[in-house]
């Protein structure tokens, strides 16, 4: 039998041996999934003599890994913002592009409206409405999928995070009219599915192969949601208040066009790590600016 520690540093020189880029972070995710623990329960027990049933369970994980599934998908879990996320097949792993939407609707929040409520249009995993909830702890939150399984998803997070008195979760289109009854909010954020379908099967075969599509097609243009919503949802938003849509690299200056389109008082974007216009936030007109 291996002790732990060689078992991980058997495991990260496979997927180093094949180009994966974070083999010790995956080495030490896939490891701690097979034995049960947490990745500090790992650490603490290197030294420590493994059994069959784990060696086999890592072999089977990197063999799962090797023909291109996401280590998210193979544990199950990932981290959003610091927070531990569940993620299964029927959402998108959470990105660290989308850490920017939660730092933006942050710094428009924190100071002016504390207490905000917020609603999460194509929810997912809940990702989102975890991080705002834990980052605004005086916020209501309502996350929106039409999905049901990804809704289950978000629920577990949820719970897992100690948000599930504060956030409601509701299955609706977010391209169609929204339900009569939920109310109106400060701020809607969504990082809705925004790839062009004629771009899905040019993309990682780990991502068009496991990740589900509907959660990544925006439509022959791309912008099929932000269109949608803006439509649908806008007039749930109060005066003041303010959208803000995660974009795909180039479409910021399109949907910028189509705020001020739909009658927002100004639309201005935020840049990511790499300079791409990532970010996108609307914001309606105030009481004293209509009148």
């Amino acid at each position: 039998m291996k002790t732990y520690n060689e078992l991980y540093l058997s495991a990260r020189n496979t997927l180093r041996q094949y180009g994966v880029e974070g083999c010790n972070l995956e080495a030490r995710l896939l490891v701690a999934q097979a034995a049960g623990k947490s990745t500090a329960e790992l650490l603490r027990d290197m030294n420590l003599y493994t059994t069959p049933m784990v060696e086999s369970k890592v072999a089977d994980y990197l063999d799962r890994r090797l023909k291109g599934e996401p280590v998210a998908y193979i544990t199950g879990a990932w981290e959003f913002y610091g927070l531990p996320m569940t993620v299964t097949p029927d959402v998108l792993i959470p990105r660290m592009d989308t850490e920017l939407l939660v730092d933006t609707a942050k710094s428009l929040l924190v100071g002016r409206k504390m207490d905000a409520r917020i609603l999460d249009l194509c929810c997912g995993s809940g990702c989102i409405a975890c991080a705002l909830g834990h980052e605004l702890p005086a916020s209501k939150l309502v996350a929106v999928d039409i999905s049901a399984s990804a809704l289950q998803v978000c629920r577990k997070n949820l719970a897992a995070n100690r948000l599930s008195s504060r956030c409601l979760t509701l299955q609706a289109d977010a391209i169609a009219a929204p339900p009569l009854s939920i109310g109106s909010f400060d701020m809607i954020v969504s990082n809705p599915p925004y790839i062009e379908s004629g771009e899905i099967m040019t993309l990682d075969s780990s991502v068009r192969d496991y990740e589900p599509i509907w959660a990544l097609d925006g439509g022959e243009d791309g912008l099929r949601f932000y269109k949608g919503i803006l439509k649908y949802w806008k007039s749930l938003l109060r005066p003041g208040g303010y959208m803000l849509f995660e974009v795909g690299e180039g479409q910021a200056e399109t949907v910028k066009d189509l705020f001020l389109a739909a009658g927002f008082a100004s639309a201005e974007t935020r840049k990511d790590t790499l300079g791409v216009e990532r970010v996108v936030i609307g914001k309606m007109y105030d009481l004293d600016q209509v009148f």
